[in-house]
């Protein structure tokens, strides 16, 4: 996790090396949004043998080479290798790509997703890049039950701090929502363990208050 004020791209934090440091083993899996591509910065993780599947953006210029597999999933309209023929974007990243088209049968839109996954299913293609959501509702579960809209100190050291407390509050939660199976939204648990917070209560307790 790296914080940064709003005047620092996103693209630019991931390409500093010195501020980001992932130590991606290889065959490791990245998936992000558009504001991260940089075919540069895609083929060193290429090089590293890192993995990663993002959104196609509409002004990227290609040729298609071939087709990659087969479609097998209804949901996939075109499964194809591409090269960039753009001459600075082909020497950024000579390799070809891959491009797989991907209608969401719950909404009936299409994407297209870039990847240097050769071997992954269309469908694993498409699963790994809506599992990115996460990160979405991770933030706005954030905003919404651990109140870091307003902050106790105002230095950078006090904002980091309670930043921080509420990242390990938000993964020792859903630790607690994974190893119990609870049933429940992380919202409820967290309103539950609010209301007891200063009370003497075993965690079994609040966990079955629900059926209660």
């Amino acid at each position: 996790m790296v914080m940064t004020d709003g005047k620092q791209s996103d693209i630019r934090v991931a390409r500093s090396q010195e501020k980001l440091d992932f130590h991606l083993l290889p065959d490791s899996i990245v998936s992000f949004d558009r504001a991260y591509i940089d075919f540069k910065w895609l083929y060193t993780l290429d090089q590293r043998k890192v993995w990663f599947v993002t959104r196609s953006k509409t002004n990227i210029q290609y040729r298609i080479i071939g087709q990659h597999q087969p479609i097998k999933n209804k949901q996939g309209t075109r499964d194809e290798r591409i090269e960039l023929i753009i001459e600075k974007s082909r020497a950024n990243d000579p390799k070809p790509l891959r491009l797989v088209c991907y209608t969401d049968p719950e909404t009936g839109k299409a994407y297209e997703f870039i990847t240097n996954n050769m071997k992954l299913a269309a469908a694993t293609i498409a699963a790994i890049y809506k599992s990115r959501w996460q990160t979405e509702t991770f933030f706005r579960w954030i905003k919404q039950n651990l109140k870091i809209k307003s902050f106790l100190g105002t230095s950078q050291n006090a904002v980091l701090t309670q930043i921080r407390i509420a990242m390990c509050y938000y993964l020792l939660v859903s630790y607690i929502k994974f190893r119990t199976k609870y049933r429940h939204s992380l919202q409820e648990l967290t309103r539950m363990i609010a209301a007891v917070l200063m009370e003497h209560r075993l965690l079994i307790d609040i966990l079955s208050l629900k059926e209660q």
